[in-house]
């Protein structure tokens, strides 16, 4: 299909201005640049919003947990945010949390996990895991069901809600009774599927900006590992069901189709759902491109199948 038409102007508007690639902007700048991209949207209400530190095994961890109501045993849904493990973080991922809990009517809570190049794999998925085992330990208290949980994330944090559904397994950790990954990052290992191809150039995120990305969080040898590069574990077998979102005009389209794939083959429930029109960071503009608030309606009648909300 063709662009959404809200995509060709931004898109036009983008490439014209001719910025410098990833590599040669500091990296600091490139955080502050995406705060101002992805602003927090108190206008989508909840109940409250409560930042919380938690320890971990290497320090301390900010979390934000969204209560959409006062109702007791919600259950919780943990927000891993996108950004390439280099970028983004509370701030950032507000607006999905917040539509994601009044969709859901669950318990969001949001990681502040540490970012690359600062702190390279795999610190960041050791966070998230730390965090879900917080949460099942201690969500109570915040009117959360410890029983009903699941993962989710967008891009990197697609990754990261992918990793930590192997790690839980693998570590005999929390049980998760879903994953939604959106345009997940899956696959460090190849960089010349028909997708990072068809879309190198032009579409917002680039094929050169993931090769940035994967340097700043990876050597090469850790992408060979499950933890970085989920599709290449060994089995799939017992992990949670999978919702799988991709963008048709995105470089990591095929590999998140082919996690889903790969998570069918082994007998998991994996439904992925392609978006035609759609580039790369949809999920987070369900404000200013309304088309995208189908892909989130979806991504919460699918948390709340497997959820099982009263």
């Amino acid at each position: 299909m063709p662009l959404h038409p809200a995509y060709t102007e931004k898109l036009r508007l983008l490439n014209s201005q001719n910025a410098p690639p990833l590599r040669a902007v500091p990296v600091e700048l490139i955080r502050e640049t995406y705060r101002t991209m992805q602003p927090e949207r108190p206008d989508v209400a909840v109940e409250s919003v409560q930042e919380v530190t938690i320890p971990t095994d290497s320090g301390t961890l900010g979390i934000r947990i969204y209560r959409p109501s006062l109702r007791d045993d919600l259950p919780v849904v943990l927000m891993f945010h996108g950004g390439g493990w280099v970028i983004g973080d509370l701030t950032t991922v507000d607006g999905q949390c917040r539509d994601v809990a009044v969709g859901t009517g669950a318990i969001v809570v949001a990681v502040d996990y540490r970012l690359a190049p600062e702190h390279r794999f795999p610190t960041a998925a050791e966070d998230c895991f730390s965090a879900l085992n917080w949460v099942h330990d201690n969500i109570h208290a915040y009117g959360g069901d410890s029983a009903r949980l699941g993962v989710a994330g967008d891009s990197a944090g697609g990754n990261l809600a992918a990793v930590v559904a192997l790690m839980s397994r693998d570590r005999h950790g929390p049980e998760l009774q879903c994953q939604l990954l959106v345009y997940p990052v899956i696959d460090g290992t190849n960089f010349d599927s028909s997708s990072y191809l068809e879309n190198a150039q032009g579409f917002g995120l680039t094929r050169d900006d993931m090769l940035w990305f994967w340097d700043q969080y990876t050597n090469c040898d850790d992408r060979t590992n499950p933890y970085a590069s989920p599709i290449v574990a060994e089995s799939m077998s017992d992990l949670p069901p999978a919702l799988i979102l991709t963008a048709e005009y995105d470089v990591l389209r095929d590999e998140g189709e082919a996690y889903g794939e790969r998570l069918r083959t082994d007998g998991v429930d994996a439904e992925v759902v392609r978006f035609d029109g759609f580039i790369h960071g949809f999920f987070a503009e369900t404000k200013s491109v309304p088309a995208t608030r189908k892909a989130m309606r979806l991504a919460c009648q699918r948390l709340s199948k497997y959820l099982r909300p009263e």
